[in-house]
């Protein structure tokens, strides 16, 4: 396939990657995977992250609280935080690689071969980053919504609602996974400059010139 706006690409890929690994360290720090209001005191609103938990009052701002034992955590908690962590670094290694393998770079312009390992793996890390922060989120998500609808539970207990961060983690995993994609189809593709379209243009209808007299009676 060629593409004329190869570099185009290549550079909404990688702003789209840099968008999507902001976005998951973001949420891997945010305190609210989970809300929770209390009917009782409409006032408080208490939320819980990977690392800490916190209550909102009106009055009072925000306080929280960082877990005292990573142990104590609930699984999908303890999963997340590594999965996260583990999200954020790939990301970080990919912008690295996939900043050297672009075409406007200067580093290795004689080395096209290389750039082109470096702007492949570099996609494969954004993906592995985009699928590694949605698990988390996703599943923290699924935790809430079986929790939410486990009749065992009373209902005047109160119960967790999604928290914003997890939106943000699957919009981080988007960006990711969408960065990737456009970097690694670029790979494929032929650059193809404007220069050396004109010119075959030119060719072919100078042959068909040709054609046309040598067909003439």
């Amino acid at each position: 396939m060629a593409l004329v706006y190869r570099p185009t690409m290549q550079l909404s890929g990688i702003l789209c990657s840099l968008l999507g690994w902001v976005l998951s360290c973001l949420t891997t720090y945010l305190p609210q995977w989970k809300n929770l209001n209390l009917e009782l005191n409409e006032l408080e609103i208490w939320t819980m992250g990977l690392w800490q938990a916190c209550v909102v009052q009106e009055e009072g701002g925000m306080q929280c609280k960082d877990f005292d034992s990573f142990l104590a955590l609930p699984p999908e908690l303890r999963i997340s935080r590594i999965l996260m962590v583990f999200s954020n670094g790939s990301g970080l290694l990919g912008l690295l690689l996939s900043g050297f393998g672009l075409d406007c770079s200067k580093i290795g312009e004689r080395q096209q071969e290389q750039k082109k390992r470096l702007l492949l793996f570099g996609g494969m890390l954004f993906w592995m980053s985009g699928i590694t922060a949605v698990v988390p989120v996703s599943w923290v998500a699924h935790s809430t919504v079986q929790e939410f609808w486990d009749e065992n539970i009373p209902d005047i207990v109160p119960r967790w609602d999604f928290g914003e961060a997890l939106f943000v983690g699957w919009l981080a995993g988007f960006c990711l996974v969408l960065g990737g994609s456009l970097l690694n189809c670029t790979i494929c593709s032929t650059e193809v400059h404007p220069s050396s379209i004109h010119y075959a243009v030119a060719e072919q209808q100078d042959q068909c010139q040709h054609l046309e007299t040598e067909t003439r009676p």
